[in-house]
């Protein structure tokens, strides 16, 4: 079976970081052989808008960002790994471990990686 992801990606400024952890994120996503979709939220607005279909097929969520994203009462009922933009960037292992954890816990978990 095939993991499916969602992710969230926002910096304070808006600009490179929200759209190079997204960018990260989808080659590492690649390489574990999972599916992924990526919606951002930067300095262009929101792009790649989750739908909530996207939302209830996906088996984790990530959540990668320094701010307050939008919408986070869509992913209320989501298991959820949040993740700062900085430490992501740096060790993007964690996110990984962090996912394959969560895959054990029921719906609605959510853990925050530092």
């Amino acid at each position: 079976m095939t993991l499916k992801l969602i992710a969230v990606t926002g910096c304070i400024s808006g600009v490179a970081h929200t759209y190079m952890a997204a960018e990260r994120l989808e080659k590492l996503c690649h390489q574990e052989k999972w599916l992924v979709k990526v919606e951002t939220q930067g300095a262009l607005g929101t792009e790649h808008n989750l739908s909530a279909e996207d939302i209830s097929n996906a088996d984790a969520a990530l959540l990668i960002a320094d701010i307050e994203l939008e919408g986070m009462e869509r992913f209320a009922h989501c298991r959820c790994v949040r993740i700062g933009i900085s430490t992501f960037l740096r060790a993007p292992d964690k996110a990984v471990q962090a996912v394959r954890k969560i895959l054990a816990s029921p719906q609605a978990t959510h853990i925050t990686v530092s």
